[in-house]
């Protein structure tokens, strides 16, 4: 049975903010402050979850197939947001990860009336994409009861795939759909119901971890070191050179050296220079070993 809205944990009132209006400025955002530090607390509640999720999705993504993040509004932007980083962080092809929000391209700027509660329109935007059996979809919503969202997970369900979702509101429709349910129980809003807020951040960490360590788990950093990005800007030219360097404790000149040879990419160079190969050599190793650079080096 659905959850009345003014009983959702994201809806009720924060007593601790209940005077916020009348507050100076300082003591305003302390209110604020206070209630943001309770966000991590509540995302490490979660944790196993946020495992179990990130294995499924790394084990997806070494089989070639794809992640998808559903929401609207907050939700289906920090969606976006999350599935856009990836190819510059990671090197990821950008359709290995892919956000779709209620209302199309046009609601990542703005509002888009009703968009969320059509749950027609999102089976139209997953079978454009082809979602299939293989794909993951992880439906994001604070609230755990958004119609497009539900809309997605009964779909995704009906084919196979798997479901995770992610809310901030315990035993919610989304969780009683999922296979995997994230809920980072945030509480009451400084700003009653304003769940960009609180719930928001959580929901951003929370996406931040099931990507990153996915990515992580298919080889896609060494150390800590994101030893696929892909330089689109001088910037990133410098931080490739840094991390050859740090990965192989090397010179500025041998790094540029190695990374010119290697068509810049980090993974190649490295390789190179640890395992003393050349750019082809090296490649043909890291490609024997799915591109996980410690068997190539031991």
């Amino acid at each position: 049975m659905s959850i009345k809205l003014q009983n959702l944990v994201t809806e009720t009132r924060n007593p601790a903010s209940e005077a916020i209006d009348t507050l100076s400025t300082i003591d305003m955002l302390k209110v604020i402050n206070t209630e943001d530090k309770k966000v991590p607390a509540a995302v490490a509640k979660a944790l196993p979850d946020i495992a179990q999720a990130v294995d499924v999705i790394a084990k997806a993504l070494q089989t070639g197939a794809r992640l998808i993040y559903v929401g609207a509004g907050t939700s289906g932007r920090l969606g976006i947001l999350d599935a856009s980083e990836c190819p510059p962080t990671f090197g990821s092809d950008p359709n290995q990860v892919v956000g779709l929000i209620a209302g199309g391209h046009r609601a990542i700027l703005a509002a888009v009336e009703n968009a969320e509660d059509n749950l027609e329109q999102v089976q139209q935007d997953l079978a454009a994409i082809n979602f299939n059996q293989q794909d993951v979809l992880v439906g994001i919503a604070a609230s755990g009861r958004t119609p497009y969202v539900l809309g997605a997970m009964a779909y995704a369900n009906r084919l196979g795939a798997t479901t995770i979702s992610v809310a901030c509101n315990p035993d919610c429709e989304m969780a009683q759909l999922a296979n995997i349910a994230i809920c980072a129980v945030v509480g009451p809003e400084v700003v009653t119901g304003s769940s960009r807020m609180k719930a928001g951040t959580a929901q951003k960490l929370i996406l931040n971890m099931l990507t990153t360590g996915a990515m992580i788990r298919i080889g896609k950093v060494y150390g800590n070191l994101m030893v696929d990005v892909e330089a689109t800007n001088a910037k990133l030219v410098e931080r490739q050179k840094n991390i050859v360097m740090a990965a192989t404790e090397c010179s500025r000149d041998i790094a540029e050296q190695a990374l010119q040879a290697a068509d810049g990419h980090c993974k190649t160079a490295i390789v190179m220079i640890l395992a003393q190969l050349d750019a082809e050599q090296a490649k043909a190793l890291l490609s024997s070993h799915q591109g996980f650079i410690r068997p190539c080096i031991v």
